[in-house]
C-alpha cells in the first residue's frame, strides 16, 4: 500500500480524500494557490506545496507545477478529485512517465470516454442502449436537418466535447434544426476548440440516473446501485439521491450490467460512473461515462456502506475487489444537497465574501456506513444518519476563483420519506451568513409536492421555477407552527427581562397570556399556558399546540418541538421583532400584546425606495465594460454594460426604454452589490 499520496485537488473533494487517507494510515499532501493559502484542506494535508496564482491555469492545472511538488515530496500515487485534471489523460500519462500511481482508470479508458462520439461507439459495440442517434461527423447544416427528419424530431443538437449545457440545442423541426446545428458548432469551437457535431433523439419526460461503477484490473467489476440526478439548474445537478424512487429492481439490474459491460469493454480499473436518460416508460439510453469519482458519490456509500476513495486508492495499488456483485445491497436511502455560494433571489448570481457564521448540522451516523465500520467521522450513532463533506470554516472567505460549491449535505434514513424529513431538519439547522447561498432553495424543493412524489424530471427547476425563486410562502400548519414557537419564545425573553437584578420589590412586571403574533401578513391571536417541561399554544379557532424547548434568548438556532414534531428555526434579533428562517421561508415577526397590535394596524406601511429607473449591481463584481453614455437611449434588452464574477461575465440589460441620464461606474471598477451603475430618465 502507498506511504503518501498527494491529492491534486482543493475544497471539499481534497479534504474528503484526506480523511480517507488518513483512516487508511497514508500520509497526505496538499496543493495550494495563492487563494487558498489559509484553506482547510491546506490545514488537514500532513505536507502542503504552493504551486501559483489564484487562476485555476496558473497553478491547479498546469500539470509541470504539479508534477514539481510530486518530486518534490516523494508521494507515490495522486487522487485528482473531480474537475481540474481528473479526466486529463496527459496528466495521467505524465504521471507513468514519473513511475507515480494514478487514482484513477487507464489512460486508455479516459481517452475513450473522454469524447463522445467515440463513447458512443464502444457503447453500441457493447450492446449499451444508446439513443438512437448519428454518430458520424456532419458536415453542414443541410446535412443536420436531412439526419434530423431520419431520426424523427425533436432531436438534440450535442458538441461531441462539450459538458456543462455547452454547445446543445432542441430541435423541434427543420428551421431549429439549420439554426441550432449552426450555432452548437460556433458555440463548441470557441468554448473546447473542436466544433465536431453529433445529433440524436431528444428524450421526452427526462430523467437523469446514473449507474457507480467498481472495477480493478484484475478483470472484476461491480455496480453499487444508481443514483437519481434529475433536480438540476442549467445542466448542474442540485439534488441527488439514491437509490431512484423510479427504477424498479429489474431496471436497475439492466443498466448495472450494462454500465458494467461498459467499463470493461475499456478495461476500466477504479471507480467510475455511467450516465443514462431514462425516459416516462424506463426506457433507458447511455449519455456518458464519467472516468472519475462523482461529485455525488456520498450517497452511494450512505446507501452501501462502501468507502470508495478507499477502493480507488486499494485498485490503484494494484489490489484485487474484496466483494462481488452478490455482496452489494442497497440498505435505506439517502440524500444530497448540494450548498452553493449563490443567491437564489438574485437568479442564482454568485455570491463571494467571508464566512462570518458556518455552523453545519451535527453530523451522526446510522446504517451501512456504520455497520461497516467506514464512517468518515466520529459522529454519534442515531436513528439517521447526517454527513456534511465542506471545505470551508467558519471566518474563511468564498474565493471568486473557484466553483461556488461549499458543502454537500447528505442524510440516510431507513425509508425516503424520513431521509426527506431528516434533510428538512439539516438545512434548517445549518447556519450561513456574509454570503448568498441556496439554503432557502433547497428547503423549497425538499418540500415540492413533485419531490416528494419523486416524479421529477430533468426540467423540474425550469418548470417550477420559471420566473426564479421568490421564497416560500408556509401554508397555514406550517405558519400556526412557527407562530406558536415564536410566541413561546417571546414568552421565554419577556420572563428574562422581567428578572433584572437592583429591581424594587414592588415594581414587579407582569408577564401577559395573550399576544398577537404577527408574520406573513397575518395577525395570529394566541393564549399561552406555561408550566416548567413547555407552553401549550390556543388558538381563536380553539386549536392548541405544545411547544418544547431549551432555546435561551440570544441562541441564534431554536430547535424545538411542537406536538411531537421537530421544528427548527434560524433566529436573528431586528428591530421591533425577530427575523426567522424556516422551511426556505424567511420571516419579519412580531410578537406584540393585542393592544400594541391593535395600534400597530394604525401606523402607515413603510414603502420601500423606488429604483425602477436605476440600473443596480446584482453581486459584487468587476466592471468589464459599459455599453452606454450618458443621454443614449436605451432600447428594452438592450446591453448596458458587463459584470465579472468568478470568471464569468454577466451582462446586464435594460428592463424598459429609457434615457441614460449619469452613469456612475467606469471600466475596471470593483462593485458591491445594490451598487447603483447608471440612472435613467
Amino acid at each position: 500500500m502507498f506511504k503518501k499520496i498527494l491529492i491534486a485537488n482543493r475544497g471539499e473533494i481534497a479534504c474528503r480524500v484526506i480523511k480517507t487517507a488518513r483512516k487508511m494510515g497514508i500520509q497526505t499532501v496538499a496543493i495550494y494557490s495563492d487563494a487558498d493559502r489559509n484553506a482547510l484542506h491546506v490545514k488537514m494535508a500532513d505536507e502542503a506545496v504552493h504551486i501559483g496564482p489564484p487562476p485555476a491555469n496558473q497553478s491547479y492545472i498546469v500539470i509541470d507545477k504539479v508534477m514539481k511538488a510530486i518530486k518534490d515530496t516523494g508521494a507515490e500515487a495522486v487522487h485528482p478529485g473531480y474537475g481540474f485534471l481528473s479526466e486529463n489523460s496527459k496528466f495521467a500519462e505524465a504521471l507513468a512517465a514519473a513511475g507515480v500511481a494514478f487514482i484513477g482508470p487507464p489512460v486508455g479508458a479516459i481517452e475513450a470516454m473522454g469524447d463522445k462520439i467515440t463513447s458512443k461507439k464502444i457503447a453500441q459495440d457493447a450492446d449499451v442502449s444508446t439513443v438512437p442517434g448519428y454518430m458520424g461527423l456532419i458536415e453542414d447544416a443541410d446535412e443536420a436537418v436531412k439526419i434530423s427528419n431520419e431520426i424523427g424530431y425533436p432531436v438534440m443538437i450535442k458538441a461531441s466535447a462539450g459538458g456543462g449545457g455547452k454547445g446543445m440545442r432542441i430541435a423541434w423541426n427543420d428551421d431549429e434544426a439549420r439554426e441550432g446545428f449552426q450555432s452548437s458548432k460556433n458555440e463548441a469551437a470557441s468554448s473546447f476548440g473542436d466544433d465536431r457535431i453529433f445529433i440524436e433523439k431528444f428524450v421526452t419526460q427526462p430523467r437523469h440516473i446514473e449507474i457507480q461503477v467498481l472495477c480493478d484490473s484484475h478483470g472484476n467489476g461491480v455496480y453499487l446501485g444508481e443514483r437519481e440526478c434529475s433536480i438540476q439548474r442549467r445542466n448542474q445537478k442540485v439534488v441527488e439521491e439514491a437509490p431512484s424512487p423510479f427504477l424498479d429492481e429489474a431496471t436497475r439490474k439492466a443498466m448495472g450490467e450494462q454500465a458494467v459491460a461498459l467499463a470493461q469493454a475499456v478495461n476500466y480499473a477504479s471507480a467510475g460512473t455511467v450516465e443514462f436518460i431514462v425516459d416516462g416508460d424506463k426506457n433507458f439510453y447511455f449519455l456518458e461515462m464519467n472516468t472519475r469519482l462523482q461529485v455525488e458519490h456520498p450517497v452511494t456509500e450512505l446507501i452501501t456502506g462502501v468507502d470508495l476513495v478507499e477502493q480507488m486508492i486499494r485498485v490503484a495499488a494494484g489490489e484485487k475487489l474484496s466483494f462481488g456483485q452478490k455482496d452489494v445491497t442497497l440498505t435505506g436511502w439517502a440524500i444530497e444537497n448540494r450548498l452553493y455560494a449563490e443567491d437564489p433571489y438574485r437568479g442564482f448570481l454568485p455570491s463571494i465574501g467571508r464566512l462570518t457564521r458556518y455552523r453545519p448540522p451535527a453530523e451522526t451516523a446510522a446504517g451501512p456506513l456504520l455497520d461497516n465500520d467506514k464512517w468518515q467521522g466520529d459522529a454519534p450513532e442515531g436513528d439517521t444518519a447526517v454527513r456534511n463533506d465542506t471545505g470551508v470554516y467558519e471566518g474563511g472567505e468564498i474565493s471568486m476563483y473557484y466553483d461556488p460549491m461549499i458543502a454537500k449535505l447528505c442524510t440516510w434514513a431507513p425509508t425516503r420519506d424520513e431521509a426527506i424529513e431528516a434533510m428538512r431538519v439539516a438545512l434548517d439547522s445549518f447556519e450561513v451568513e456574509g454570503i448568498g447561498h441556496n439554503l432557502p432553495f433547497l428547503s423549497a424543493v425538499m418540500d415540492h409536492p413533485i419531490f416528494i412524489k419523486g416524479d421529477m424530471t430533468t426540467a423540474f427547476i425550469e418548470e417550477q421555477y420559471p420566473d426564479g425563486f421568490e421564497g416560500v410562502t408556509l401554508g397555514k400548519d406550517d405558519l400556526k407552527r412557527v407562530a406558536a414557537s415564536v410566541a413561546a419564545m417571546h414568552r421565554v425573553a419577556e420572563i428574562r427581562r422581567t428578572r433584572i437584578t437592583g429591581r424594587m420589590d414592588n415594581h414587579e412586571r407582569k408577564v401577559g397570556k395573550k399576544w398577537v403574533v404577527t408574520l406573513q401578513g397575518e395577525d395570529i391571536a394566541v393564549k399561552i399556558k406555561a408550566d416548567k417541561k413547555g407552553s401549550t399554544v390556543k388558538f381563536e379557532d380553539g386549536s392548541k399546540l405544545r411547544v418544547k424547548s431549551d432555546w435561551t434568548p440570544g441562541d441564534s438556532l431554536a430547535v424545538l418541538d411542537v406536538s411531537g414534531t421537530p421544528l427548527v428555526l434560524k433566529v436573528d434579533k431586528v428591530t421591533a421583532g425577530l427575523r426567522v428562517r424556516t422551511r426556505g421561508a424567511d420571516l419579519k415577526v412580531h410578537v406584540r400584546t393585542p393592544r400594541q397590535a391593535e395600534l400597530a394596524r394604525l401606523m402607515p406601511e413603510k414603502l420601500p425606495p423606488d429604483t425602477s429607473k436605476m440600473l443596480l449591481c446584482p453581486m459584487p463584481g468587476l466592471m468589464v465594460k459599459v455599453d452606454v453614455e450618458t443621454g443614449q437611449e436605451v432600447q428594452e434588452g438592450q446591453a448596458l454594460c458587463t459584470i465579472e464574477a468568478m470568471k464569468m461575465e454577466n451582462i446586464l440589460r435594460a428592463e424598459k426604454k429609457g434615457v441614460v441620464s449619469k452613469i456612475n461606474a467606469t471600466a475596471g471598477d470593483s462593485l458591491a452589490v445594490d451598487e447603483v451603475i447608471m440612472e435613467f430618465e
